[in-house]
């Protein structure tokens, strides 16, 4: 079985914003793969209607629980996966189911709740190696914390 790979990339917003999450895909980030894919079925609106996700704006709980998707209690079954480019998640979402095991972690049957006839079934599924998302999700949540604890909060 193929695998996708996965990075979490953590970039902060503005000089000294808050850090925003992008998860990549094998290596391009979801903000473009989700773009292609709504400009090539013709979604509108559709093409730089996402952005990644703030942990500091929003209770998503700690990251490792959210992108193994344990933090969906007030949101429903799927998580966000994604939030508006204007930093908020509820605005333009998009959720995904997280499924993990002990092998593999799948990120399928994706939406965009505003929208519920937009038809998703094509893209994804994505299946990450277990072992390697954990690591990517440990190294989140070590820039996370370090910037945390850099700017007192």
């Amino acid at each position: 079985m193929i695998t996708n790979e996965i990075r979490f990339d953590c970039q902060q917003c503005g000089d000294s914003g808050p850090l925003v999450v992008v998860p990549h895909i094998d290596g391009t980030p979801l903000t473009e793969l989700i773009d292609s894919y709504e400009i090539a079925a013709r979604m509108q609106p559709a093409g730089d209607a996402y952005g990644g996700l703030i942990p500091e704006f929003f209770r998503f709980g700690p990251m490792q629980d959210h992108f193994l998707g344990l933090s969906t209690g007030a949101m429903g079954p799927k998580t966000p996966v994604l939030g508006c480019e204007c930093g908020e998640w509820g605005c333009w979402p998009l959720m995904a189911r997280i499924t993990a095991t002990g092998a593999l972690v799948t990120w399928d049957a994706f939406e965009q709740p505003h929208r519920r006839t937009r038809d998703y079934a094509a893209f994804g599924p994505f299946q990450f190696d277990r072992r390697p998302y954990d690591d990517a999700l440990y190294a989140l949540s070590a820039v996370i914390g370090s910037a945390a604890g850099g700017t007192g909060a």
